[in-house]
């Protein structure tokens, strides 16, 4: 199968640093080359992969200094992607909503995966207007905000378990991985910390939209005793950052739409203590791999269960469900499903239903909106279960 994969360009594939949706990208990429599919990646020039590399720009767009506008490059990217697009049997797109108006002028089967939050109140009109784009959702929770786009299934994230070598001795201290936002909790991180009497060592980014949150709230707690910030780490300092820990301290305040933070320290044998949010219950396995709580009193109850976990236990519950092979084996069900479905019908481009702020359907120019969709009707979406399939 000929697979288009596009990243985001704002880190390379895999990312030096910081950079969920684009290791993500990384590991289903390298997976689907493994499994001897013939893929391309979009992405910056400085990524690294196996497949066949278009670099749209030269290097991560964080990490350049030179990028005023960011969006000028995503725009290239869509173009080029485009402009590609007959010389693939599917695209797979990780970049959010910005190729949609595209879509309806190529006839190769696409998918997006969409990797952030759909609760914010501008998403809804957007999406309603794209009806036809085929959509991928990282968990059931994230997808309860607009339940009705076409949802094709839902994939769990994966990482390459035959890399991770899981640390099976007793962890030494507690955990902080990721951004330092209001909505990441590190501030209960750490007063959970303070109670348990553990150490707290935080491995985390800045990004510029929260300086200001960082030195007012944060940077002042980093002061106690109890806490040791190392700032933002790569891929090689992760392995033995996550696999040293007692166990990964999870406390979000927004609903994640999957935390991928979570299912790498279960690689490595780390349990996870986590606050109930998005997709936080369906990840954890509850008594196996972490513990979900509703606060910090119940985190620190928690806590103590957690360091008592079987770390090869939760090492085996990551292996189950969170394995890269299965997220590549369930993301090619899903290519094939597209892929005959489009065989099996003539291809035009047609004028689907648009549908105002409120979903109220708009007619197309010969007034019947019906037939406008059943024009190129996607069938109905298919789920899969990642909780059943074996890693």
């Amino acid at each position: 199968m000929k697979i288009a994969q596009v990243s985001p360009l704002i880190e390379s594939v895999p990312p030096q640093l910081y950079g969920g949706t684009e290791r993500v990208v990384s590991h289903l990429t390298e997976e689907l080359v493994a499994q001897g599919h013939d893929v391309t990646l979009y992405a910056s020039g400085d990524s690294v992969t196996s497949a066949r590399l278009v670099p749209v720009t030269p290097r991560a767009l964080r990490l350049d200094e030179s990028v005023q506008d960011p969006l000028a490059h995503l725009v290239r990217l869509v173009e080029r992607v485009m402009r590609d697009a007959a010389s693939y049997d599917v695209l797979h797109f990780h970049i959010d909503y910005l190729h949609f108006p595209l879509l309806r002028h190529v006839a190769t089967p696409s998918v997006t995966t969409l990797h952030g939050r759909l609760d914010i109140p501008d998403l809804a009109p957007l999406y309603r207007a794209f009806p036809d784009a085929q959509v991928v959702s990282i968990s059931e929770a994230q997808r309860e905000p607009l339940p009705w786009l076409n949802w094709q299934a839902t994939i769990y994230h994966g990482l390459p378990h035959q890399e991770i070598v899981p640390d099976l001795a007793p962890g030494r201290y507690l955990a902080f991985l990721g951004r330092i936002s209001p909505e990441k909790g590190l501030d209960h991180a750490i007063e959970i910390a303070r109670r348990a009497d553990m150490e707290l060592k935080v491995a985390a980014k800045v990004d510029t939209a929260d300086e200001a949150y960082f030195r007012d709230e944060i940077e002042p707690l980093l002061e106690h005793a109890h806490v040791e910030f190392i700032g933002e780490i790569g891929e090689d300092d992760k392995a033995a950052f996550l696999g040293h820990a007692a166990a990964v301290l999870f406390p979000i305040d927004w609903p994640e739409p999957f935390g991928l933070v979570m299912i790498e320290a279960m690689a490595r044998g780390t349990p996870v203590v986590a606050y109930r949010g998005g997709s936080v219950a369906e990840v954890i396995d509850e008594g196996i791999s972490g513990f979900v709580v509703d606060g910090i009193d119940p985190a620190v109850d928690a806590l103590q269960a957690a360091l008592r976990l079987p770390r090869a236990g939760v090492r085996a519950a990551f292996e189950r469900r969170f394995t890269a092979d299965r997220m590549a084996r369930d993301y090619v069900g899903v290519y094939e499903r597209m892929i005959a479905r489009s065989r099996g019908m003539s291809w035009a481009p047609v004028a689907l239903t648009v549908a105002d702020s409120a979903g109220v359907p708009i007619e197309g120019p010969d007034g019947d909106e019906r037939t406008q969709v059943a024009a190129r009707d996607p069938g109905p979406p298919a789920r899969s279960d990642p909780a059943a399939s074996s890693g």
